[in-house]
């Protein structure tokens, strides 16, 4: 997920990774009616995430912003079908202003650009025999089905863009996870049986290539603009 967010010297860059503690990253995706009067240095995001599974938190902040602006999302994996109602035990406050969104991933409408190796539809794992996800109510029937339970709580305080920016906010969010999870899914051989060892050097890996491909990008773009 964070290369497809990185690219031309901007996008995802690790600068911790520890067991549990703190993965911070850095990027941008903006929409150009905010970015027209921000200076570059109001891009930089930084991101903190505790990953406890099943249960995750991730906080997203601006150190340019500061204080006037988070995002905070928290995950619970559920072994269910989705039936769980209220799988992160929020309190009534947050349980009246919460709004259901339901994210189906064998849609094609829930994403922007379609990979025919990342559609749900089609991918078979040869290790665990899962999928293809064909069926109309393949979330009842399939075996065996996990629910990723998320709470978005996006905080935009600056008046005059408040509104449109929470919205925008929760859509990058909710296509962002449409899309990490199908792609998840449809790499089901690749992480099966996976020990932490074979995760942590993936990790490391990865951290390397985005760093390559940020700094790559961003000198080719330097060079020929």
């Amino acid at each position: 997920m964070s290369m497809n967010e990185t690219g031309s010297g901007e996008g995802v860059e690790v600068i911790v990774n520890e067991p549990y503690d703190n993965e911070k990253g850095k990027g941008h995706r903006v929409p150009s009616w905010i970015a027209a009067f921000l200076p570059k240095g109001a891009f930089e995001m930084h991101e903190e995430a505790w990953n406890a599974y099943p249960h995750c938190l991730t906080v997203m902040t601006s150190p340019f912003i500061g204080s006037v602006f988070k995002v905070v999302t928290e995950t619970m994996h559920v072994g269910d079908r989705g039936e769980t109602e209220n799988a992160l035990n929020l309190d009534a406050k947050v349980l009246a202003q919460r709004i259901i969104d339901d994210i189906d991933v064998t849609n094609d409408k829930e994403i922007g650009a379609y990979k025919e190796s990342e559609d749900p539809k089609l991918y078979k794992s040869t290790k665990t025999g899962r999928g293809p996800l064909t069926a109309e109510d393949w979330r009842k029937t399939c075996e065996p089905c996990m629910t990723c339970y998320k709470l978005v709580t996006t905080e935009f305080s600056w008046w005059g863009f408040q509104t449109a920016m929470e919205r925008y906010i929760q859509s990058m969010m909710r296509g962002m996870f449409a899309l990490f999870h199908r792609q998840l899914f449809c790499d089901t051989d690749g992480w099966y049986r996976m020990t932490i060892e074979e995760l942590r050097a993936m990790e490391d890996e990865t951290a390397k290539k985005l760093l390559d491909k940020r700094n790559q990008e961003l000198t080719t773009k330097t060079e020929f603009s």
